[in-house]
């Protein structure tokens, strides 16, 4: 057999997350298989325009939050909070067990923890004189 490895296409990236998805759904319980879904939450000014948003995805029993984002001149006002509190109460209603996320130094750690998610990992140097957190908090389905 003859190989090669060359960068791929759209359509070749597709076909490889596709062929992984079939491999994991193969070990994920069934009443979880087709827990996926984007959830994306944005607030927005009495004008209208959006002055923060999380864009997050539901995965199987927990959500991951890729992206909190407020505006620079309202941050500290308690937006990310209710943010997190709210995706957090979404966590619940679906029955997941955990929410992760992930941040810089020069981002929001402190606001992580004080939110009570709990540092799991950290990466010296990426990028370069910074630090990449990784968090977890669990959640209690009442």
């Amino acid at each position: 057999m003859t190989t090669e490895i060359a960068y791929g296409s759209k359509e070749e990236s597709e076909y490889v997350r596709r062929r992984l998805i079939e491999y994991n759904q193969e070990h994920v319980p069934d009443d979880l298989k087709n827990n996926y879904e984007e959830i994306n939450l944005t607030i927005k000014d009495n004008e209208g325009k959006i002055i923060g948003g999380i864009l997050s995805v539901h995965c199987w029993n927990w959500i991951e939050v890729d992206i909190l984002w407020i505006d620079k001149e309202l941050r500290g006002s308690g937006f990310g909070t209710q943010l997190l509190t709210r995706i957090e109460d979404i966590a619940k209603e679906k029955k997941c067990t955990f929410i992760k996320l992930n941040t810089f130094s020069f981002q929001a750690p402190e606001f992580y923890m004080k939110n009570g998610y709990k540092e799991i990992a950290v990466f010296e140097d990426a990028p370069l004189g910074s630090k990449h957190y990784y968090f977890r908090k669990d959640i209690r389905v009442p």
